[in-house]
């Protein structure tokens, strides 16, 4: 499959007249926990020809494809990604992360991730994954759930309770993330990776006791850390020197 998605992403640069900096995989099997159903969610990160910068006409920031053959492929231009980090926005932060990389300018992908640090509010990122975690957990029926959305609830936990004791950007993957948990917690997490690894993702599953109220009391804490913490004013200047270089390139 790799070999398919590079050849996707070549074939995408030439119809686009585009260069693709970096793409990787996001989602579940980046994550650490895909399913066999789980699709294979590529993502890339773009820059135009220097001339399209200098257009007074509007251009796409963004550029997404059908899903075929479990392939979902989405990239952002260089220009949106910039800004999206310089409001701490997670999803790159995850993107330059994956240990699934299927096209790689290394020097400007260690160059965006140092650009990142400069970047990121603990307080807009445990936000962020409040939310996701909440979103899930609205699925729930009757202490009842499906196994893909019992991980959308419990990575990004995770990753809020990452960054509201270690107020650095949270891991992508789960298994970093999990050196917050008690042993016990640890295992019976590994047990559901397990079980997600041979189960579709539409697999309800019963929550157990003790994850149930691990879950309730980490959302509590991650809320009452956030409300303490400030809101950092974010200076964009190293975001348009790092565009431009770029584009100039």
């Amino acid at each position: 499959m790799k070999t398919t998605i590079q050849q996707k992403l070549k074939d995408i640069e030439k119809e686009h007249s585009i260069k693709i900096h970096y793409a990787c995989e996001s989602g579940s099997r980046a994550w650490g926990f895909p399913s066999p159903d789980s699709d294979y969610d590529v993502r890339f990160i773009y820059s135009r020809p220097l001339e399209e910068y200098l257009s007074i006409q509007t251009k796409k920031d963004h550029l997404s494809f059908p899903i075929n053959d479990e392939l979902d492929i989405y990239g952002w231009d260089i220009s949106k990604v910039l800004q999206v980090i310089a409001k701490s926005n997670t999803t790159p932060f995850e993107w330059l992360q994956s240990p699934v990389v299927y096209l790689e300018d290394k020097t400007f992908k260690d160059e965006l991730w140092a650009l990142s640090q400069d970047y990121f509010c603990p307080r807009s990122n445990i936000h962020h994954y409040l939310g996701v975690a909440k979103g899930a957990m609205e699925t729930m029926q009757a202490e009842e759930i499906k196994i893909k959305k019992l991980f959308y609830v419990l990575r990004p936990l995770l990753a809020a309770l990452w960054c509201a004791k270690r107020d650095t950007i949270a891991p992508m993957s789960i298994f970093p993330l999990m050196d917050l948990l008690p042993d016990d917690l640890r295992k019976k997490i590994l047990s559901l990776i397990d079980l997600k690894s041979t189960a579709v993702e539409s697999y309800p599953i019963k929550i157990d006791t003790e994850i149930k109220l691990w879950i309730d009391k980490t959302f509590d804490y991650s809320s009452q850390a956030s409300g303490t913490m400030e809101r950092k004013t974010l200076d964009v200047e190293s975001a348009n020197i790092f565009f431009r270089k770029t584009i100039l390139k």
